[in-house]
């Protein structure tokens, strides 16, 4: 069971205290995949997944059965000075198509047979503009945490989170600007589509609002307070509560991968967890990803959002434990190991 969010440095602490991979397990499953009807190495990366994924469900020979992906929605005030091509109201309206069913995402999670949980917090209230002030104050960054830790599934096996909210790839580019440095114009992309004046407006916001708080920002907590948004947030939230219900996680693009920065932030191996789905097309997504050491499943060019290219991904992973789990070993096929 998860214990209850007090306050925010109760988050830091469960996150530094935060359970590890079972070395047992680990140690089983590369002793079974040793053992199996193939050449050594043969199945090269699925095999590492394979006992990556065994070593978090504490046990050498995997399944994956129940699937969970979660999507959160946010709006965000820094969106009023022109930071995306669309309007703030579509957030609300994609809403609606994820709980009708019509979304990318609703057709992916489906395929890989994968429940699907929509969370919109607070559309009705955007994030402060950060050029002008904190995002969140204490309370409403509490409260979006909490919104992501209670929104695991104990009893699933696998998480996806994905995201909708206009101008978050602008959130998501000040965050991670402020963890790593660097000048705006490195981490800043066009999102949804903006033209050359649009990226000129959302490159300039990212540095203002990294100007404006880098003094306040200590860990990644602090800079999802100052810079994030709620869906951003809860994606945190929902990602280091599978850390301590040891449920693996597969990580989307850009947006995603920069709440698992602020993660990475607060402490060390926070995301040992969680593997890469995708590289999105979103320019600075490659580069986040060679920072969190993580190499992706898969290269599309997607670009989306919404917990897609992770969700594709699922498939990959169940490849994976498929082979490693259901695979006959040489004894049990009567096949001669060399």
């Amino acid at each position: 069971m998860l214990p209850v969010l007090t306050d925010l440095d109760h988050f830091r602490s469960l996150l530094s205290k935060a359970p590890v991979a079972d070395p047992a397990a680990v140690a089983d499953a590369e002793q079974r995949n040793g053992q199996l009807t193939k050449p050594p190495g043969a199945l090269a990366k699925l095999e590492d997944l394979a006992i990556w994924y065994g070593g978090w469900r504490q046990t050498g020979r995997p399944v994956i059965e129940n699937p969970q992906v979660v999507i959160f929605a946010g709006n965000h005030g820094v969106t009023k000075q022109g930071v995306s091509a669309f309007p703030p109201e579509v957030t609300a309206q994609m809403v609606m198509n994820f709980e009708h069913g019509g979304a990318a995402i609703n057709q992916l999670a489906a395929l890989a047979g994968a429940r699907l949980d929509v969370q919109a917090l607070k559309l009705d209230q955007p994030t402060h503009d950060f050029t002008q002030q904190a995002a969140l104050d204490d309370a409403g960054l509490l409260e979006a945490l909490q919104a992501g830790w209670g929104s695991v599934d104990p009893t699933s096996d696998l998480l996806v989170v994905g995201e909708m909210g206009i101008g978050n790839t602008t959130s998501a580019a000040a965050l991670v600007c402020a963890l790593f440095g660097g000048d705006a114009a490195d981490w800043t992309g066009r999102g949804t589509g903006v033209d050359d004046a649009g990226m000129s407006i959302k490159t300039r916001v990212v540095r203002e609002g990294v100007s404006m708080h880098q003094s306040a920002i200590k860990d990644g907590l602090d800079a999802l307070g100052c810079l994030g948004g709620r869906e951003i947030v809860a994606m945190a939230g929902a990602i280091a509560a599978a850390r301590m219900l040891r449920i693996p996680v597969i990580l989307d693009g850009f947006i995603c991968c920069a709440a698992a920065a602020c993660l990475a932030h607060i402490a060390d191996g926070a995301l040992d967890h969680c593997v890469a789905g995708h590289q999105s097309a979103e320019n600075a997504h490659a580069s986040l990803l060679e920072k969190l050491g993580k190499e992706p499943l898969l290269s599309l060019g997607l670009r989306l959002g919404e917990g897609s290219g992770a969700a594709l991904a699922i498939q990959i992973l169940k490849g994976a434990v498929a082979c490693h789990s259901g695979m006959a070993t040489f004894a049990e096929a009567g096949v001669s190991d060399g």
